[in-house]
């Protein structure tokens, strides 16, 4: 079996340029998830409170993640160990059942703690 050609593109995020190796056919498709990414953090970068880049770049992944299970229930995160199986689960291929009610207000909760205490980064640094 021949191995998928991989090509490199070159892309901006946040003004810094990245070379990216790419599945020859999936160009559009990774451009448009950086275009994504790279909206996220400077939203996060913009609104002033958070100025170290890896802070930005966890919060906007944090943002992204949620905002896809938010739309797509089979994306939302198991109740233990983020996704890893239990015993008896079903194969990783089978949908993911969505959060209890409990487990997406500790999930918000948890997401709304982070954010308050990444506020204060301007202040760290």
């Amino acid at each position: 079996m021949s191995k998928p050609s991989i090509k490199q593109i070159e892309v901006q995020i946040m003004s810094q340029t990245y070379l990216l190796a790419c599945p020859a056919g999936s160009e559009e498709a990774l451009r448009e998830a950086v275009a994504k990414v790279d909206a996220a953090m400077c939203r996060i970068r913009d609104a002033g409170k958070v100025k170290a880049r890896d802070r930005i770049a966890v919060l906007a992944a944090l943002n992204i993640a949620f905002e896809s299970s938010q739309r797509d229930p089979s994306l939302t995160f198991r109740n233990s160990s983020f996704g890893a199986p239990e015993a008896g689960d079903t194969p990783a291929t089978d949908a993911v059942p969505a959060l209890s009610a409990e487990a997406d207000e500790a999930l918000r909760h948890l997401i709304a703690r982070i954010d308050r205490a990444l506020a204060a980064d301007d202040r760290l640094l």
